[in-house]
C-alpha cells in the first residue's frame, strides 16, 4: 500500500486544494501533516497564532482526527514522517517567501528529491507573469494587465471520502495564546467561505464604500487568504459574473496581493530594506524621544483622532481598515520621522492577517521607498483624511471613547473644542504642518530630484 504525505502550511483547507488532490491521485492513503516550526512561531504575533490554532482545530475535525501535528525543524520532522510511512513523495503548496524557499530546498534535500510542489497561495504564482524580456515587473499597472491576460484556473471541490492514513503519533492541536481582550475573526475554511459568499453579494458597493472605515464595505478576507482557508482563485470565481467598478476593484486588490508576492520572490532583500536603495539615506529619528512617540502611536495616543482610532482598532481587533492603515503609516513615517520598518514590524506582530509581502511592501508604498511608491511629498494630512473619509466621526467615536460626546465631524479637531480636548484625551504630540515641512526638508537632503514619474498620481494601493 502506497502512502503520500501532504505537508500543510499556508493552505489550511480541503476544497480547491491541488496538492491534496495530487497526493490522493498517486497514493492509497495520505498523511495530512502540519509542522509547528519554532522559528515561525517566534516571529508570529499572538493574533496570527490564535487564528492558526483555530484553523488547525477545524482541519483536525475535517480529517476525522487524522491531522498529524509535529513540532520542530521541518527539515527533520517532515523527513521523519515520510520515513515512518515509507512515503516516496511529500506534496506541498509552493512557498515563495525568502525563508520558505530556503526551508523547502533543505527539506527536499533531506527527502532525496521527494518534495513535490503543486499550485501556490496566489491566483497567479510569482514568476508566471513577467515582462517581454522575462524580467519581474517592478510596476503594478503593466503587471496587472499581464495578470488579467494570464488568468487562473477554476476551483475544484473538496475530495469525497479522502483516504487519510491512521496510526501515526501526533501531538495535540496547539492552543492559541491568550489575546487579552483582542478579538479575531472566526478561523477556518468554513468561516472563510461564508465570509466570501456574503461579500460576493455586497461587491457592487465595494468601490464606493471601501475607503470609509465606518462602513462594513470591505471583504475582510485577508486573514483567510493569508492562511489559505480561502484561495484567491475561489474569491475570483465568486465574483466572476459580477460586472461594474466594485468587482473590478476587488479583482485589482487580489492582483496587488500577487504583485507584492512576485516582488518579494524576485527581490527578497525588499522584505527588510528599501526597494529604492537611495531612500536608505533618509534621516529617521531614534532614541528616547522617538521611542516615546512610537509608544504613543502604537497605543493610539497621538492626539490625532483618525490615527488613534486606527491604532486602537488594531489593538482591539488585530485588524485595521485599509484606508486607515495608509493614514497611520504616513503619520509614523512622515510626521514622527520613524523608520518604516519599525511600523511594518509592529503591524506584522499585531495583525491577524500579517503577511510579509503585502505588509512590508504596502508600508514601502506609503514611505515612498518601494515599488509604485506614493511620491514622498504626498503626505497624508490626518485631519483632512479623517474629515473626508469619516465625515460624521462615527469611526472615531467607535474606537476613541474619550471623544464619544463630541458631535459630528468636529471630532477630528478636538483642539478646537472649547476648553481643548475632552478629559483623558491627549493634545496632539506634534504639529502636522511643521512635521510635513520637516519631512520634505529631509527628503530634499538625500539628493532626490522630482521626476516626471513621481508627479503622476500613483496606482491606488490597498488590500482586500
Amino acid at each position: 500500500m502506497s502512502v503520500a504525505v501532504l505537508w500543510l502550511r499556508r493552505d489550511l483547507r480541503l476544497a480547491d486544494h491541488p496538492a491534496l488532490l495530487a497526493a490522493l491521485d498517486g497514493a492509497d492513503e495520505v498523511v495530512p501533516l502540519f509542522v509547528v516550526d519554532p522559528r515561525l512561531q517566534r516571529s508570529s504575533g499572538g493574533p496570527r497564532l490564535a487564528f492558526l490554532a483555530g484553523c488547525l482545530a477545524e482541519l483536525d475535525e475535517g480529517t476525522g482526527g487524522r491531522l498529524v501535528i509535529r513540532t520542530g525543524n521541518p527539515v527533520h520532522e517532515v523527513a521523519a514522517v515520510a520515513r515512518e510511512v515509507e512515503a516516496d513523495h511529500v506534496f506541498v503548496t509552493a512557498d515563495f517567501g525568502p525563508y520558505g524557499t530556503r526551508r523547502d530546498a533543505a527539506v527536499d534535500k533531506a527527502l532525496g528529491g521527494g518534495l513535490v510542489a503543486v499550485d501556490s497561495p496566489y491566483a497567479v504564482a510569482p514568476g508566471d507573469v513577467t515582462t517581454a524580456e522575462g524580467e519581474p515587473f517592478k510596476v503594478f499597472t503593466p503587471f496587472h494587465r499581464r495578470w488579467k491576460e494570464h488568468g487562473w484556473g477554476i476551483p475544484a471541490e473538496a475530495p469525497v471520502d479522502p483516504r487519510w492514513a491512521t496510526g501515526l503519533r501526533s501531538e495535540p492541536v496547539p492552543q492559541g495564546p491568550d489575546l487579552a481582550g483582542t478579538t479575531i475573526l472566526p478561523p477556518g475554511e468554513a468561516a472563510g467561505r461564508a465570509r466570501l459568499a456574503d461579500f460576493a453579494e455586497r461587491v457592487p458597493h465595494y468601490a464606493k464604500g471601501r475607503d470609509f472605515p465606518a462602513q462594513d464595505a470591505t471583504s475582510r478576507l485577508s486573514v483567510y487568504l493569508k492562511f489559505g482557508c480561502v484561495h484567491p482563485r475561489q474569491a475570483l470565481d465568486a465574483v466572476k459574473h459580477r460586472k461594474g467598478e466594485g468587482a473590478e476593484r476587488f479583482r485589482a486588490e487580489l492582483a496587488w496581493r500577487d504583485f507584492y508576492a512576485s516582488v518579494l520572490a524576485a527581490f527578497p532583500r525588499s522584505a527588510r530594506h528599501s526597494f529604492r536603495p537611495e531612500m536608505a539615506a533618509m534621516a529617521v529619528d531614534t532614541g528616547a524621544d522617538a521611542d516615546r512617540r512610537f509608544r504613543a502611536w502604537a497605543a493610539g495616543r497621538t492626539g490625532y483622532p483618525i490615527v488613534d482610532a486606527g491604532m486602537r482598532q488594531l489593538n482591539g481587533e488585530a485588524w485595521m481598515h485599509n484606508r486607515v492603515r495608509m493614514i497611520v503609516a504616513s503619520f509614523l513615517v512622515k510626521d514622527l520621522h520613524i523608520d518604516w520598518r519599525r511600523g511594518a514590524n509592529h503591524f506584522l506582530d499585531r495583525l491577524q492577517d500579517g503577511d510579509l509581502a503585502s505588509n512590508h511592501h504596502s508600508w514601502q508604498w506609503v514611505a515612498g521607498t518601494g515599488t509604485d511608491p506614493a511620491p514622498y511629498f504626498r503626505i497624508f494630512n490626518p485631519t483632512s483624511q479623517g474629515q473626508r473619509f469619516d465625515p460624521d466621526g462615527d469611526y472615531v467615536r467607535r474606537w476613541v471613547p474619550e471623544l464619544r460626546q463630541v458631535v459630528g465631524g468636529t471630532v477630528h479637531e478636538p483642539w478646537k473644542l472649547k476648553g481643548g480636548p475632552p478629559p483623558g484625551y491627549p493634545h496632539a504630540i506634534v504639529d502636522h504642518e511643521s512635521e510635513r515641512k520637516e519631512a520634505l526638508a529631509r527628503y530634499a537632503r538625500i539628493g532626490e530630484h522630482t521626476t516626471e514619474r513621481q508627479t503622476r498620481p500613483p496606482a491606488r494601493r490597498s488590500s482586500p
